[in-house]
């Protein structure tokens, strides 16, 4: 999910043929709205799955043909999935600042749209121009739906800010 932007829901229901390792593919399959799209995987993402595919072949024997299971072979439910980041949270001693909800597996997808963001705007991409490609890899309907992650992340906005200064004093 920090890798590619997917919703929990999307990982909770790939399937083994929809993650194709040898071409770096992840196939979601009638997501939200019924659409469905190809994703390019990051080789080190790859190479992470199939640490992951390895591992689980060699511990469990799937019931399921879900690339995300449990200990059981069944498929990765939102409650396990849930309880188990919480778990990996406290484990790597990751809370929330007091005042501030804990983190969630969501906040994996918004992060990765943020940091798209950023990395577009410090690599001076015209962003309004690539925006609609970032909605159409993370399932959205129009770019519309994507204005949502240009809420205010102060890093974003601060990348922004410096950004439209340098265009205010005539700098590219």
């Amino acid at each position: 999910m920090a890798a590619t932007g997917i919703r929990s829901g999307e990982a909770y229901r790939l399937d083994r043929d929809q993650v194709d390792l040898d071409t770096g593919l992840l196939a979601v399959m009638h997501s939200k709205f019924g659409k469905s799209r190809q994703l390019p995987l990051h080789p080190t993402t790859v190479a992470a799955l199939r640490r992951y595919a390895a591992l689980r072949d060699r511990s469990v024997e799937p019931t399921q043909p879900a690339f995300f299971v449990t200990a059981s072979g069944t498929r990765i439910t939102p409650a396990t999935a849930g309880r188990t980041f919480r778990r990996l949270l406290a484990a790597t001693s990751i809370a929330a600042p007091p005042g501030r909800r804990a983190p969630r597996l969501y906040d994996l997808r918004h992060r990765f749209a943020v940091v798209t963001l950023l990395d577009w705007h410090r690599d001076g991409v015209d962003v309004q121009r690539q925006l609609p490609a970032l909605s159409a890899y993370l399932g959205h309907l129009s770019p519309a739906n994507t204005y949502w992650y240009l809420e205010a992340v102060p890093e974003l906005m601060a990348v922004v800010a410096e950004r439209l200064a340098r265009c205010w004093e005539g700098q590219p």
